[in-house]
């Protein structure tokens, strides 16, 4: 059979909308101003809905009824979508309540309870600042190319470290995945000339602009982009307000000549 190609005509909470075939409901319900809470979810990355705070109600044409992950869930055909219905907001409720529990002191998470009108998890309160959304690890694989991190263990005991627990060969120091993390859980921090991202055990040499002397990243991260992109030097070897200062006095030269 053909696959279905061009657009599919969509209800968000009874809005209308057409969207490109295998769009994900998240992303139509954004063009459409209608609000879904994510936490496991970045544009740049691929979607795994590991969080499940996105849950929304489907009904298809054929009348069955279903709760999917809107993040990832691909719109192929004519479908209902309903974000606030009572069954989406009971389901919604658990899921930020199990995750209350696990990371009762993170900010993000608390916010999120509130607006549910969650206070106290029925649950045993952990302070576990990880979530296991994966951004971390995606990040690291997709984005950066390092796969210096990934998920180890199974249930209860699963969690997010580099191999054997010990600083990995392959991380480059480049802080992609705090830049990521939802709740601030990774931290990276630069210290009389090192980077340290103690999650990962991990402990880096900083690179100095060779202008005016201030760290710009780790020395590891500068030989892996040299290896991946053809650039002049001075590309790395300059922080952000030294290259400004360069390219403006070449344009001032060349405007002159």
């Amino acid at each position: 059979m053909e696959e279905k190609k061009g657009s599919v005509k969509i209800k968000i909470d009874g809005k209308e909308i057409e969207v490109p075939y295998r769009s994900t409901i998240l992303e139509a319900a954004n063009k459409l101003g209608i609000e879904i809470p994510t936490l496991c979810r970045h544009p740049a990355l691929s979607t795994i809905g590991a969080c499940r705070v996105c849950l929304v109600k489907v009904k298809f044409p054929w009348g069955r009824e279903r709760i999917v992950t809107a993040c990832n869930f691909p719109i192929e055909d004519e479908i209902e979508v309903y974000t606030d219905s009572e069954d989406v907001i009971r389901d919604r409720k658990i899921i930020i309540e199990l995750l209350l529990a696990r990371s009762s002191n993170v900010p993000i998470i608390q916010e999120l309870a509130r607006k549910y009108g969650i206070e106290e998890p029925r649950f045993p309160k952990e302070e576990e600042g990880c979530i296991l959304c994966g951004l971390c690890v995606r990040v690291c694989e997709e984005a950066i190319g390092a796969r210096a991190i990934d998920f180890v263990g199974r249930g209860v005991h699963e969690m997010v470290a580099p191999p054997f627990g010990v600083q990995s060969e392959t991380c480059i120091g480049c802080g992609a995945c705090a830049s990521v993390c939802p709740t601030g859980y990774i931290q990276v921090v630069d210290k009389d000339g090192k980077r340290y991202i103690e999650v990962w055990n991990a402990e880096f040499e900083l690179a100095l602009c060779k202008e005016c002397g201030k760290p710009i990243t780790t020395k590891k991260h500068i030989e892996y982009l040299k290896e991946k992109i053809d650039l002049p030097d001075y590309i790395f070897e300059l922080c952000d307000e030294c290259k400004r200062k360069f390219y403006a006095e070449r344009i001032a030269v060349l405007g002159h000549m």
